[in-house]
């Protein structure tokens, strides 16, 4: 039905016939000549339609934006003073001969022709023509260049692509699992995989030595900006590999991936250690592109009467910390108001701050609502301890070392981004050395990733220091955001039991959900290891937007409906019979 694309003509195909199809992005009627913007996923190009050309001017008056048309021309170029340099195609324009109107279409709900601040929802409900506008298209388009260039990166370095099971079995991985009925084997259930954890280990045990998988994954969580019900990962794993050759592996695809798609070069990532990155930036996923960090307090103002210091800095799991913003004494009264109540539905009680007037006047130079609470010698050790200058800013955390950990890494990040304190445009970095557990809420041990994570311990330290024993696990982090993560695998059935042990999984719920693993690590297991990306946000990153849904085709809402299709639903009775399920859920 065409000749060229639209966004492909060009000055060297001045004179030629040619025949485009897409969709009217503008129509102009400029003084009885009709100019014609058609858009396909290539760009835009101008057809002129003239008077004297009578079928096809009354075919082009009736034509209204987004409507889906076929045009044949000639190409030449555009008279001077018309030339447009900001446009691929902005040298040239087709002089119309014909025109036929493939599509009419309603008018838009939005513009597309022109960007405008859209409600999400409206373009979520609206997602096919959301999906037209150049922003989105160029977002999608990037995305399947991304994974194009993972599989060729991938399977050059040896690996194959496998693909493992949708329909499953539960297995804890740190999320809900979406629960999906048996028909032929009522009362029994499938679930979706949160990743492909266990089958990449089976498929090491296998013997197929380097496995990688474009995997569709879904987890029943609550969202937020950069997470979705379901997502897809790169899933890597490979046999008789190190955690530092994994990492070598991961760090040149994603240095390959932004060098591809931003012309950036990535320099040398930085290796920290997870209690650092907890102690010094509150958090494991620091972005490092901001010069700010945390230090703690609590020696210096353990013995203080002011109990919002002292009694934190006294007791264990607690915190009290401060935070040197250089520059930041311009910051408002109103500005750290705002901060105070940005911290505080983090969970913070407060955020106390002292401003440097005059560094070298501690006695008249500093201000804060809190100095009369403080010993001078005191201030003068935690301004000597943090180095202030002139103008500088202290914030304070105190509290549970949970809440000052949150809001004040969240504090740090807000800072950067409203103060652009950014010192550089990328900044990757590896976590490394996590702890294998964690304490709930419930006070019990759970994996702080999978418990088929290797320890860097054996079973007899395991088990006497659960708290304190250490994982070959690494997490790596670009820009705040985490991109991938992953571990060595346990590959002795023993050190696997012992793991189960220590999260209290008793034998029989062991063998009754794991059985299928131990037994294959009890046929001669390789030491194994892998790491799985989100596709998701390293295209959401390279795209330079701050919404995963942005990258997304046909994403989910907060609150994991599709607006377009209206999804979840309702089901026939008759289906429900079938899967022989009652619903107890009540209309209200």
């Amino acid at each position: 039905m065409k000749s060229h694309y639209c966004g492909e003509i060009t000055s060297s195909d001045i004179k030629k016939e040619v025949k485009i199809c897409g969709w009217i992005h503008r129509r102009r009627d400029h003084g009885g000549v009709i100019f014609l913007d058609v858009r396909d996923i290539k760009g835009i190009c101008q057809a002129v339609v003239n008077p004297d050309n009578k079928e096809a001017f009354k075919i082009a008056e009736s034509i209204r934006n987004e409507y889906v048309i076929q045009v044949s021309g000639s190409v030449r170029k555009r008279l001077e003073g018309t030339i447009n340099k900001n446009m691929h195609t902005g040298e040239i324009e087709i002089e119309v001969s014909d025109i036929a109107i493939l599509s009419k279409a309603n008018t838009p709900v939005f513009p597309i022709d022109e960007y405008q601040d859209v409600n999400e929802d409206v373009r979520l409900k609206n997602r096919v023509l959301d999906l037209r506008r150049p922003e989105m298209n160029e977002r999608i388009i990037t995305r399947s260049k991304i994974t194009s260039l993972i599989r060729n990166y991938l399977e050059k370095s040896g690996f194959h692509e496998i693909e493992t099971p949708i329909l499953t079995r539960a297995t804890p991985e740190g999320a809900r699992d979406y629960i999906l009925p048996s028909r032929v084997q009522p009362g029994s259930f499938y679930a979706l995989p949160q990743s492909p954890q266990l089958f990449k280990q089976l498929l090491m045990i296998g013997g197929l030595d380097k496995y990688y998988q474009i995997a569709r994954c879904f987890r029943d969580e609550d969202l937020r900006a950069d997470r979705q019900p379901e997502f897809t990962q790169i899933d890597i794993e490979a046999s008789f590999i190190t955690q530092e050759e994994i990492m070598s592996v991961s760090e040149k695809m994603i240095k390959k991936i932004i060098n591809k798609f931003c012309g950036d070069k990535l320099e040398k990532f930085e290796v920290m250690d997870w209690n650092n990155a907890m102690n010094e930036y509150g958090c494991d996923k620091p972005d490092l592109r901001i010069p700010l960090k945390l230090v703690d307090i609590a020696d210096l103002v353990k013995d203080e009467e002011f109990k919002v210091f002292s009694e934190p800095a006294k007791k264990t799991h607690s915190r009290v910390v401060a935070l040197k913003v250089p520059g930041g004494n311009s910051l408002t009264r109103g500005q750290i108001d705002d901060y105070t109540k940005f911290v505080s539905k983090l969970g913070a009680k407060g955020l106390a701050y002292i401003k440097i007037n005059d560094a070298e006047d501690i006695e008249n130079g500093i201000q804060s609502p809190i100095l009369k609470f403080l010993k001078k010698e005191t201030v003068s050790n935690i301004l000597n301890n943090l180095d202030v200058k002139s103008d500088d800013l202290i914030f304070f955390g105190a509290g549970s070392e949970t809440i000052v950990n949150l809001s004040m890494s969240s504090l740090i990040k807000k800072l950067g981004l409203d103060l652009n304190l950014y010192n550089s445009k990328w900044a990757p970095c590896w976590i490394i050395n996590f702890p294998m557990f964690e304490t709930n809420s419930d006070g019990e041990l759970t994996p702080l990733h999978h418990p088929f994570t290797l320890p860097q311990c054996n079973s007899d330290e395991l088990k006497n220091n659960p708290d304190t024993s250490l994982a070959y696990a690494y997490d790596v982090v670009l820009n705040g955001y985490e991109i991938g993560g992953g571990s060595l695998r346990i590959f002795d059935k023993s050190m696997q039991e012992t793991v189960f042990e220590t999260l209290k999984i008793s034998k029989e719920e062991a063998t009754n959900k794991f059985g299928f693993l131990l037994k294959a690590l009890s046929s001669g297991c390789p030491p194994h290891g892998g790491i799985a990306f989100g596709l998701d946000r390293i295209v959401m990153l390279v795209t330079d937007t701050t919404n995963i849904r942005d990258v997304i085709a046909f994403p989910k809402t907060q609150s994991a409906a599709c607006l377009l299709t209206e999804a979840p639903s309702k089901v026939d009775e008759k289906q429900l019979e079938e899967l022989k399920i009652i619903s107890t859920h009540k209309e209200e």
